[in-house]
């Protein structure tokens, strides 16, 4: 098997990668290196988790160096991610190889003041890691110019075809310099990319490894049918098992409830999605990579490109939109050669599309139909969990509640997606409110006009939701809490 060196690596960033204990090159990083170290034009095609990062970092910085220093707002190269969090994580993979080169980067996101970033490209800075819209909006208040640019890398570009971010990508491609080489990194090559390959990539190799249709050897497939009732226990008892699990839901506001309803019952767990400031994101996620949190219930905004070592479980406590969608959550864990286990929680109403969902993406999943809370596949799934269930999530379990106003854990119900502080706005009678605290929200009665979550990138909430605008409530729902 090829070693960095082999392959082209210079030997300073080879000695970088032999600090942070990477000595073996991936498959995608075995396809693609020669040719982006010479200068090609390369599509790469990979699962997530593959290496991908590394496959484009390196030649950007072997080629940038020994280069004229960079012009005060002016970067040489642009990688472009599709969420804060991934441009985020590219960066911090790339300071210490850029470091070892003399090179400088930054990271250009919403979320975050403007002044920091600009004020970065103002003093010059070599490599750009960049979220589409903040990095048009700065453009525009002409606060940077791509026109120096000689590399560009589009990382996760079906996922950029996904989200809408297409057209921005191809605007600041044509900002940057003509004949320049572009890297351009997808799970998958739909028409969409298909068409950004074609207009901006000059006879490019194209390599595929360990592609998202690729069955993963080390990740063992679980479909639980649950009954409603038992979801919350059942999810309970998997996501308090030893180790770290990510858990996802369909919504944000499914996130944050199913967030509070672990921590209940003694999960230690964070939250992430769209509704998140960039630093509670930041903070939560850190919580997350050190240990001192066990869980991260998030939306499919941690699905792509988010690595944490060690994530031992994947739960989808709602099945996910389609089949790409669950390849991209179960790459979570299995990652760098580790093993994993996947769980899809389904009801009656779902087994169906998520037996499909399955098909579609390849995978046979072990189906069992958990009757209670002390099934014996949950011991198996997640050993060591059940003697950490809370005694308030067994009896929120026995709760019988007619199915029109139980939704399932993590459906969105229509309440406002700005954080709790543990008030709701509007006039409520006054007393002691402390015996709702234990209640799961799946028991409250559904609020009318739920929302439905829209993608969630770089942007973040829209106006309405910084607000903290809510749809308005009906006669029948304020005299269902008079009644309660």
């Amino acid at each position: 098997m090829s070693s960095f060196t082999d392959l082209g690596v210079p030997a300073r960033l080879t000695d970088v990668l032999t600090r942070l204990a990477i000595e073996t090159p991936t498959p995608i990083q075995q396809a693609t290196l020669p040719d982006a170290l010479a200068g090609r034009d390369v599509l790469g095609r990979g699962r997530t988790g593959s290496g991908k990062t590394l496959a484009f970092l390196l030649p950007v910085v072997a080629r940038l160096s020994g280069g004229p220093r960079a012009r005060a707002g002016a970067p040489r190269a642009l990688v472009l991610a599709p969420t804060r969090e991934l441009a985020a994580q590219i960066d911090t993979a790339l300071r210490p190889l850029a470091a070892a080169a003399g090179l400088t980067s930054c990271t250009v996101f919403g979320g975050v003041g403007h002044e920091p970033q600009a004020a970065a490209i103002r003093r010059g800075v070599d490599i750009v890691v960049a979220c589409p819209g903040r990095l048009e909006d700065l453009l525009a208040r002409g606060r940077c110019s791509l026109a120096k640019v000689t590399i560009v890398v589009v990382d996760e570009a079906d996922h950029m075809a996904d989200l809408g971010f297409l057209p921005a990508v191809r605007r600041l491609i044509g900002q940057t310099a003509a004949g320049g080489q572009r890297l351009l990194f997808s799970a998958t090559l739909d028409k969409a990319v298909d068409t950004l390959v074609r207009q901006f990539l000059t006879r490019p190799a194209v390599h595929e490894a360990d592609s998202a249709q690729s069955p993963v050897g080390t990740m063992a497939h679980h479909l639980l049918h649950v009954e409603r009732d038992h979801r919350l226990p059942v999810l309970v008892d998997l996501s308090s098992a030893p180790g770290r699990a990510v858990v996802f839901t369909r919504t944000k506001h499914g996130a944050k409830a199913l967030a509070r309803q672990l921590n209940r019952a003694g999960v230690r767990a964070v939250e992430l999605h769209g509704n998140l400031s960039q630093g509670a994101r930041t903070r939560n996620l850190d919580d997350f990579h050190t240990g001192r949190a066990s869980a991260l219930v998030a939306t499919d905004i941690a699905a792509r490109g988010i690595h944490v070592d060690d994530v031992a479980l994947v739960i989808h406590a709602d099945p996910p939109a389609d089949h790409k969608a669950y390849l991209h959550r179960s790459g979570r864990t299995a990652r760098a050669g580790n093993s994993g286990t996947v769980i899809t929680l389904a009801t009656t109403e779902q087994i169906r599309e998520v037996t499909q969902l399955a098909r579609a993406a390849g995978i046979r999943p072990t189906t069992t139909r958990v009757a209670s809370a002390d099934h014996p596949i949950l011991a198996t799934l997640a050993p060591g969990a059940r003697s950490l269930t809370s005694p308030v999530v067994a009896a929120q379990a026995e709760t019988r509640t007619t199915p029109a106003r139980r939704p399932p854990v993590g459906e969105d119900r229509g309440t406002a997606s700005t954080p709790r502080t543990g008030r709701r706005r509007g006039r409520r009678p006054a007393g002691n409110h402390s015996s709702r605290a234990g209640r799961s929200t799946a028991s409250r009665p559904p609020m009318v006009a739920a929302r439905t979550s829209s993608p969630e990138h770089e942007a973040g909430p829209s106006p309405a939701e910084r607000s903290g605008s809510r749809p308005p409530h009906s006669a029948a729902m304020f005299s269902a809490r008079r009644a309660r």
